[in-house]
């Protein structure tokens, strides 16, 4: 019995050292993330040899880098918004050396190139101010398209000390363009001013059709009957109006632009004073003793470039090939207000300021008054001269 008891004991500890084994092996859930095994190769009965599976190598994780790019088109001269860039990822492998990853060092600046959208915004493509771009390389087109704001076009006006502000103005300032225009009357068929000639003409005249007279004037009768013609003692006398026009308008650059397009940043080329020897070299020209020479005045501009809309463009081309005076007036820097003003004329004029026509007395002032004192314009543009009333031959 005893014998018995031990036999029992001994095959459920076999049994037990057997479970643990499985267990330990992955055979009964134990590691179930243990590497698959491969089939049995050969052997009777399933036996043989067990060949684990190749697995490849576990890929590399790709690491991002935060750059700024562009969302919209950025042109050149464009100054760029808050809005026009933000940050995207970018493979770290393929991230532009001279990438921007603060999207404070790109906003409020100006595009130095073309920049296109969700294209990266490299350190090189920006400038602080209008006044590098010319020189930076690889530039396109001229510095006065480059600063033009969109919508905008420029269109040059010629200009002089009075009606250019004395030369005050300079590029960036905003200016308005007053017009001055003058009225007369024309007759509607001919277009002439008026009063018109007129030429009788003799049908029964013995020597066949004869012109008797040319008249000029409006048929009137006079106090004792008789017909007249009354004829102005001078040519008409226009209307003057004054108005203003174009306001706020860009000063894109005073004066003529070089040759090349390139103003901004660039300071005038001195100019060469004239050798008064003659002779390159001459010794006599550099004594010491002498004063040197004055330095020449350079040239006053006749011709400024003012940026419009479209239509305001327009309107100032028809204004100059009128031959049209026109004035700038030169605006804050801190008022980009459009206020409507009344043209002014001669009944404007009397009534906004209380002006009455001199009563006609029977005494005046000696010596007699036949002009008043006019402003000295010695050195202003000449309008054109009104045509004659007389006629052709």
């Amino acid at each position: 019995m005893r014998g018995r008891l031990l036999i029992i004991v001994g095959i459920l500890l076999l049994l037990i050292g057997l479970l643990g084994f499985l267990f330990l092996s992955g055979g009964l859930g134990g590691n179930s993330n243990a590497a698959p095994t491969a089939p049995a190769l050969g052997g009777v009965g399933g036996a043989g040899l067990q060949t684990p599976i190749a697995l490849g190598p576990t890929p590399t994780p790709i690491s991002f880098v935060n750059i700024v790019i562009a969302v919209q088109e950025l042109p050149r001269g464009f100054r760029i918004p808050q809005n026009a860039v933000a940050i995207r990822p970018w493979p770290s492998d393929s991230a532009p050396f001279s990438g921007i990853t603060d999207i404070e060092q790109v906003v409020n600046k100006i595009a130095r190139t073309d920049i296109f959208r969700e294209q990266p915004i490299l350190s090189n493509m920006l400038v602080e101010d209008y006044t590098n771009l010319s020189s930076t390389l690889g530039r396109v087109g001229s510095d006065a398209a480059a600063i033009l704001p969109s919508g905008l076009v420029a269109i040059a006006m010629p200009i002089d000390r009075f009606t250019g502000i004395a030369y005050g103005m300079q590029d960036g300032d905003r200016v308005d363009v007053i017009v001055s225009m003058l009225f007369v009357d024309v007759d509607e068929q001919f277009q002439s001013l008026v009063p018109n000639y007129l030429t009788l003409i003799d049908r029964n005249s013995e020597e066949g059709i004869q012109l008797l007279e040319r008249i000029q004037g409006r048929p009137t009768t006079t106090t004792l009957g008789y017909d007249a013609i009354l004829s102005p003692s001078e040519r008409q006398r226009p209307r003057l109006l004054t108005q203003r026009t174009v306001q706020d308008a860009l000063v894109v650059h005073v004066g003529e632009f070089p040759t090349d397009g390139r103003f901004l940043g660039i300071p005038p080329t001195p100019t060469p004073l004239p050798d008064e020897t003659g002779a390159e070299g001459d010794t006599a020209s550099t004594n010491g003793d002498e004063p040197p020479p004055p330095t020449p005045t350079p040239a006053r501009p006749d011709i400024i470039t003012l940026g419009v809309s479209p239509q305001d463009a327009v309107l100032l081309v028809w204004a100059i090939e009128s031959r049209l005076p026109l004035t700038l007036a030169l605006r804050s820097a801190t008022d980009t207000s459009r206020i409507p003003t009344e043209p002014v004329t001669l009944d404007f004029f009397m009534s906004e300021y209380r002006i009455t026509v001199p009563t006609k007395r029977e005494y005046t002032v000696e010596p007699a008054l036949t002009s008043i004192r006019q402003l000295p314009l010695d050195n202003v543009t000449d309008a054109p001269s009104s045509p004659s009333t007389e006629p052709s031959n």
